[in-house]
Order: structure tokens, then C-alpha cells, then sequence
């Protein structure tokens, strides 16, 4: 009932405004509607025979799409919105090429896919030394600083030096992270999956900072984190990021992003960074002719479609904060259960990387998690080499015959022999797809002392 009362006068004023629009458009020269074909054809794309026959051999371009608000983004229907969605159809209408999404969810995850060729295009990569090696960039066409983010109530991070000794936590591949790591080897650098997780990491003081462009930073305010200076000299350009081997597609997104109209790419940008409005011409009152009313027309729609486009994008915004927060939650508590837990256990992924592990696995291998993330465990030394050996190859062979194990058995650690009783069981997704092994110990000897 509300959304009819407010929708029901704007319909009201639309027709208006149409009907004198459409008198003024009926009434416009032929010279003024040749010069609006003019300025439509300043925007296509001359293409020569290769690029034409390349868009006909490659159907489909393949983009893939992490969500960053107000970038790249789900609506409320499942639809990729946001710029540089805005950004893709106008080249798909320019040239032909047809873009489909694939979501990831992580930077590392983006890359992955482009260096095997699962996917051709991302609207969200800055350049940096590593991608170049893998990946090609189109002109920019836009950009912003990157900022600190920190923890409120203490001094806000002005340059990287101020987190000399101190834990910064980046996105696992981030752009900055090489430079970091060569330039400033006496920050503590530790990586997660995405900028939600390194933002709860700084909200919970265990990370001091971590770095976000200065337009994600400015969506997810929040009581307990504060942005601090922009990064000296470091600058977060746009770019349109091609997989290698693909001249021809890079040579049509650059055509593309050469005849792009520069108002109409301004008017994007201000549309989702800083709400777009439309200029009025000068000498308004001094110039009553024909177009006085088109304009009023124009300015009327594009004000009120905005305040409707403005009210949904922040619903959007919110149930997506809302969401991270929640999923935060449940991480939080998947950690918290896992601790809890006397006994060792792990999750390990298909290949047997070290996804997840517990304090007790942490104490019972004299290690910590962050020194065995992401690596098999004949790539660390925990244990002994033949026990490491062993255990791998008894996850890589139960992985393909997808069944659990439970037994005793006596296993050689570093320490000395153990009894121990040992599970391993295979896990899924929701949908049936195998994602890895969970399992885990216990000291048998322990257990009859404790009984």
C-alpha cells in the first residue's frame, strides 16, 4: 500500500511529462534529430576481420564475478548489477560480445580460474607484477585510492610504516601484497579469503589494519573500525583484466573503452558512487524555446527514477551487510565448536590441503595453523616423513573411494609411538558435490587413564 501511494503521483507526473515530451520531440528540426544519429554513431566500435570473426567463433565471454558492492553485485533476484555490470552491457551493445557471469568467492579464487582458462574476463583485478605474467589489462577507465582500515579508538594508520611489528591481513593474492612483503618485511602479514573475514579479523584485534579501496571501505561502516589515510602513492585503477592469449578480445575492449562517450561514463560512475544528476543548461530562464521542456522532462525522470533506483540500491546494500554479518556469525562459531573439541581435528580439501584445523591439532603437531594453511602435510614438517607420507596417501586413496574409516592403530610422531584411535570421514556440499575429508584423533592411552 505505501509503495502504491508514493508510485501512484509519480505515474501521474511521468504521463504528464511524456505528453510534453513528446509534443517537444514531434516539434524538434530535422537538423537537431541528424545531430542526436551523429553523436549515437560517435559510439560504436569499428572492428576489423579478425576481431569480427573472433566475436563470432567466441559466443560467450566468460567474466568472473566476485561480489563488491557497488562495483559488481546480486540484486534481490539473483541478477548481476552495479558499474561495471552497467559497464559490460553498453560494450556488449557497442560490439556484440555477450558476457556471462560466474560467481567466486574470493580474489585467489578469480585468478585461479583465469591462469586455467575456466574463465576470460574480470572487471575486478588491479594490476600488479604477478597478474602480468597471466593476464593482459585493458585502458583504465577509472579508479580510486587505497585506504587503512583500522580499529576505532586507537591512532588511525596514516602510511605503512606505522605497522612495523604489527599484523596486516589481506585477501589471500591481494594487489599490494607482493610489495608488502618485499618492501615492508617487518609488518606481520597474514591472509584470509575475503575482505569480510580481514575486516572481522581487525574487529576482533587480531589483525591491527587491513587495506580496502576507499569506495568498498566507505559501504560497511561500522562502530568498531575507522578508515585511515590513503595509501601514499598506491593508486586502485579500473580495468578490464583479459586472460592471455586473447589479443583480439583485448583489442575489442580497448576500441570499446576508447569510443565510450566520457559524459556518459562520468554519469555512470556519479550514478553509483555519488548519485548522478543531471546539469542544467545555462541561461534556463533566458532561453525559452523548444527544448526548455524536453529538458524539464529529462531532469524530472532521471530525479524521481533515481530516488527509486536510490531506495532499492540501499535495501540491496543492507540485506548484503546483513548477510556477511551472519555468515561472519557462523564462521565465529564453526571456530569456536572446533576448539572446543579435546581431540585433534582437521578438514582437509580434495587435493589434501589444510583448510581448517583445532587448538588440540595445533598443540599435538608443536605448531600453528597459519605456518600449515593451504598445504599438504608432506609440505610441512610436523611429522615424521614416513608417518606424512603414509597419512597422505591414505587421504588421496579414500577421497576415491568416498567411505569412512574408523580404527586403531599405533602411529609414529615425532615425539614417539602413539595409540591412537583414527576417523576420517569424506564431506559434501548441499547439492552432493564431495568438497574434501574431516577427521581426527585420539590418544587411547589418554582415554583409559581418563576412564
Amino acid at each position: 500500500m505505501r509503495f502504491t501511494s508514493v508510485f501512484k503521483p509519480v505515474a501521474r507526473w511521468l504521463v504528464l511529462f511524456g505528453i510534453v515530451g513528446v509534443a517537444e520531440w514531434g516539434a524538434a528540426s530535422p537538423a537537431s534529430i541528424q545531430e542526436r544519429g551523429k553523436t549515437v554513431a560517435r559510439s560504436a566500435v569499428v572492428l576489423d576481420d579478425q576481431e569480427l570473426q573472433w566475436i563470432a567463433s567466441h559466443p560467450r565471454v566468460v567474466v568472473t564475478a566476485l561480489e563488491y558492492p557497488l562495483y559488481l553485485f546480486k540484486d534481490e533476484h539473483g541478477q548481476w548489477t552495479g558499474m561495471n555490470s552497467d559497464m559490460l552491457k553498453r560494450i556488449s551493445d557497442m560490439t556484440g560480445l555477450q558476457f556471462v557471469y560466474e560467481e567466486s568467492f574470493s580474489v585467489d579464487q578469480m585468478l585461479a580460474r583465469l591462469e586455467s582458462g575456466a574463465a576470460d574476463l574480470s572487471t575486478l583485478l588491479s594490476m600488479n607484477d604477478e597478474r602480468r605474467t597471466f593476464l593482459d589489462f585493458s585502458h583504465a577507465y577509472g579508479g580510486a585510492g587505497w585506504v587503512f582500515v583500522g580499529l576505532a579508538g586507537v591512532p588511525p594508520v596514516q602510511s605503512l610504516e606505522d605497522l612495523a611489528k604489527r599484523v596486516l591481513v589481506l585477501p589471500t593474492r591481494h594487489a599490494l601484497e607482493a610489495m608488502i612483503r618485499r618492501d615492508f618485511p617487518s609488518i606481520e602479514l597474514r591472509s584470509v579469503k575475503t575482505y569480510a573475514e580481514a575486516r572481522a579479523w581487525v574487529e576482533s584485534g587480531e589483525a591491527y589494519a587491513t587495506i580496502e579501496s576507499e569506495i568498498g571501505a566507505q559501504l560497511f561502516p561500522s562502530g568498531r573500525l575507522q578508515i585511515g589515510s590513503v595509501v601514499p602513492y598506491k593508486w586502485d585503477a579500473d580495468y578490464l583484466a583479459v586472460r592471455k592469449g586473447q589479443p583480439q578480445l583485448l583489442s575489442i575492449l580497448n576500441k570499446a573503452l576508447e569510443a565510450f562517450p566520457a559524459q556518459e561514463l562520468h554519469d555512470l560512475r556519479r550514478k553509483w558512487f555519488g548519485g548522478a544528476t543531471t546539469a542544467q543548461a545555462p541561461g534556463l530562464w533566458q532561453r525559452l524555446d523548444q527544448w526548455v521542456c524536453w529538458g524539464m522532462f529529462v531532469l524530472s525522470l532521471f530525479g524521481l527514477l533515481s530516488l527509486l533506483w536510490n531506495r532499492r540500491l540501499a535495501v540491496v546494500v543492507r540485506q548484503r551487510v546483513e548477510a556477511q554479518r551472519n555468515l561472519h556469525d557462523q564462521l565465529t562459531f564453526q571456530h569456536a565448536l572446533m576448539d572446543a573439541m579435546p581431540d585433534p581435528m582437521f578438514i582437509r580439501d580434495l587435493q589434501g590441503r589444510l583448510i581448517m584445523c583445532n587448538k588440540s591439532y595445533e598443540d599435538a603437531l608443536s605448531t600453528r595453523f597459519d605456518r600449515m594453511q593451504g598445504r599438504q602435510l608432506i609440505e610441512v614438517d610436523v611429522m615424521p616423513r614416513q608417518t606424512a607420507e603414509l597419512l597422505h596417501a591414505e587421504f588421496i586413496a579414500q577421497l576415491s573411494t568416498r567411505r569412512a574409516r574408523f580404527f586403531e592403530r599405533q602411529l609414529l610422531f615425532k615425539e614417539g609411538v602413539r595409540d591412537i584411535y583414527q576417523w576420517t570421514v569424506p564431506f559434501y556440499t548441499a547439492d552432493g558435490q564431495m568438497k574434501g575429508l574431516l577427521g581426527g584423533w585420539a590418544d587411547i592411552a589418554r582415554r583409559t587413564r581418563q576412564t
